[in-house]
């Protein structure tokens, strides 16, 4: 098998990934994922396609990600894991799909208006 490469984004999160045959080691931006992601909720979210298919043992993942937070850079890598893998098997497309791993989250920070505190936020109203 050869090397998948894969991009997934979310919020300004980029995640490139390079998917091979292996053993279960994930490295992002040549560190371990226990020691860039130190909360166990972040690890269990890019490896859920993985745990989904029963796969976690079969493959290496290389990661370069930039941009974002922790929350957005750890669910571009997990689109980005679930489109290699439909890449790998196309049969998987409809299970990943059904719990939601293939869809590409656009939602983004509103910018903030001018004359405005926030960006929907008005300052209060005065009468007189």
């Amino acid at each position: 098998m050869e090397v998948v490469h894969t991009i997934g984004r979310r919020k300004s999160a980029v995640a490139r990934i390079y998917l091979s045959e292996g053993t279960g080691k994930i490295t992002i931006n040549k560190k371990d994922i226990t020691e860039y992601f130190p909360s166990a909720i972040l690890q269990y979210v890019v490896k859920q396609p993985l745990e989904l298919l029963d796969a976690k043992e079969k493959y290496d993942i290389k990661v370069n990600i930039f941009g974002g937070g922790f929350t957005g850079q750890s669910q571009a890598i997990r689109l980005a894991v679930a489109r290699a893998l439909v890449k790998i098997d196309a049969e998987d497309k409809k299970n990943l799909k059904n719990h939601g791993f293939l869809t590409r989250d656009s939602r983004k920070v509103e910018r903030k208006k001018p004359g405005q505190p926030k960006a929907r936020r008005r300052f209060q109203f005065s009468k007189r």
